[in-house]
């Protein structure tokens, strides 16, 4: 069985892969980046000729900061126990990415969470603009980092009386030294 960093090796003669980071050695489990332009071509041979036949996920992280989301393809080789995902990085403003749908079908369930939960465009995937799980929203994709969920609530929800909300801090230490204030 060939290691995660021979598997690495070979990729990199073909693609600029960045460096590979291991997560866990006993169902090994590694992460690389790519550039956008060769996740396609990385895709199609790790399915096609390394046996990374699942995709186990699809994913984003919000780099508000940086100001560009991480999409990472999380894929499984069953016969040899072993899992690599594939982060790219695109502009938060305007995100659009290729749809691998015709690759793993199962990817257009993920692709359409993705556009409706962070607004990234899937473009040709089947039912990407249509609803998912927010049936009518017209408010900022919710889990976009700059989305404020508290004025939403409080703009959207009744408030029910007797509910309070306290300094997270302040509430412990009154619990865990009780007369010390």
């Amino acid at each position: 069985m060939n290691t995660m960093r021979e598997l690495h090796e070979r990729l990199k003669c073909l693609y600029p892969l960045g460096e590979l980071t291991e997560q866990r050695h006993t169902r090994p489990l590694a992460f690389v980046s790519l550039p956008v332009a060769y996740l396609r071509p990385t895709l199609l041979h790790l399915r096609d000729l390394e046996g990374y036949t699942h995709l186990v996920l699809l994913t984003a992280v919000d780099w508000l900061e940086d100001g560009q989301f991480q999409l990472t393809y999380l894929l499984s080789n069953r016969t040899q126990a072993r899992d690599i995902g594939l982060r790219v990085f695109l502009p938060r403003d305007g995100a659009t990415m290729a749809s691998i749908h015709d690759l793993w079908p199962t990817a257009a369930t993920y692709q359409r969470e993705l556009r409706e939960m962070f607004g990234i465009d899937f473009p040709g995937s089947p039912g990407v603009n249509d609803d998912f799980m927010l049936e009518g929203w017209i408010d900022m994709p919710p889990y976009r980092r700059d989305f404020d969920t508290r004025k939403f609530a409080a703009e959207n929800f009744s408030q029910r009386p007797g509910r309070a909300s306290n300094d997270p801090e302040q509430y412990m230490k009154a619990k865990l030294y009780p007369g010390e204030n």
